[in-house]
């Protein structure tokens, strides 16, 4: 008796995600430091991701292979036209949970909660949360 479940490794590996939740946050954390200066630096990424530098590297190279990212050793992080969409669209899901979360919590942030769970609800999921959270007095 199967009525599709799966365990979260199995739905995991049935979506088949081009990047893993890892380079979602790296990603959104250089979107946001783009945004604010053009570009990143490793330094900057390793500490407000709270990871170190050498870890830090190696997920930018992968970004770059996935052609998110440019970067050269020791130099600046810059967004592609692909990784900026993504970024923007990592923003947008974080921040339209984190307003549901303080919604439903009478909360100030959810931080924490909207970290813990961004990377498991799908785009149509987000946007009909949006939906939703218009339809509410806050």
């Amino acid at each position: 008796m199967n009525d599709g479940y799966y365990t979260l490794k199995g739905y995991d590996m049935l979506e088949k995600k081009e990047i893993t939740y890892a380079m979602e946050d790296y990603l959104e954390m250089i979107y946001r430091l783009c945004k604010a200066n053009e570009s990143a630096r490793i330094s900057e990424l390793s500490r407000y991701l709270n990871v170190k530098p050498s870890s830090a590297t190696k997920m930018v190279k992968n970004l770059k292979e996935c052609g998110l990212v440019e970067f050269e050793r020791y130099g600046h992080i810059s967004l592609t036209p692909y990784g900026r969409d993504k970024g923007e669209y990592y923003i947008y899901r974080h921040n339209v949970l984190n307003k549901l979360f303080m919604a439903i919590n009478k909360s100030r942030s959810e931080l924490e909660t909207v970290e813990k769970i961004e990377h498991f609800i799908n785009e149509e999921t987000v946007r009909n949360i949006e939906l939703f959270l218009e339809k509410i007095p806050l």
